[in-house]
């Protein structure tokens, strides 16, 4: 597999997620909605990452490397880097808190999370994915 394969992947695994985000609102399930939608922002920007040529790192939160790299990126995607790597800063702070909850005061992920708080970061994770997709078609024209 190379580069454009996995990015190509990376961007796939990253619309699955957001459809599992989307389903979960709809049930109700808030915190799972936040845990997709963190899973979708680091995905679609481990693909941007690999389809600029940068091996993205084993951690969740890229949106330092993203700025380390800006120069990589056509001019409308910089403009957006500020805002997409605070989006992949704020729901990386998410990712264990939705799945196992606040353990230092006992509080279930359940009462975290309000429908709002889903909402915001289902259309974060939508934005962050609609900007890598635009950059991956343009890429590749």
């Amino acid at each position: 597999m190379n580069n454009l394969e996995m990015a190509e992947n990376f961007i796939r695994q990253s619309r699955v997620r957001l459809r599992y985000a989307e389903k979960a609102l709809e049930e109700g399930e808030y915190p799972y909605v936040i845990r997709q939608s963190q899973e979708s922002v680091e995905l679609a920007l481990k693909g941007v990452l690999r389809l600029v040529g940068i091996e993205p790192p084993k951690w969740h939160d890229v949106g330092p490397i993203l700025r380390e790299h800006v120069d990589r990126f056509p001019e409308w995607f910089r403009e957006n880097i500020d805002e997409v790597a605070g989006i992949s800063r704020e729901l990386r702070r998410e990712r264990e808190p939705s799945m196992y909850g606040d353990e230092e005061t006992m509080t279930p992920s359940y009462k975290l999370y309000s429908r709002r708080d889903a909402e915001k970061a289902l259309t974060n994770a939508r934005k962050v994915l609609e900007l890598c997709e635009k950059l991956f078609r343009e890429w590749y024209q």
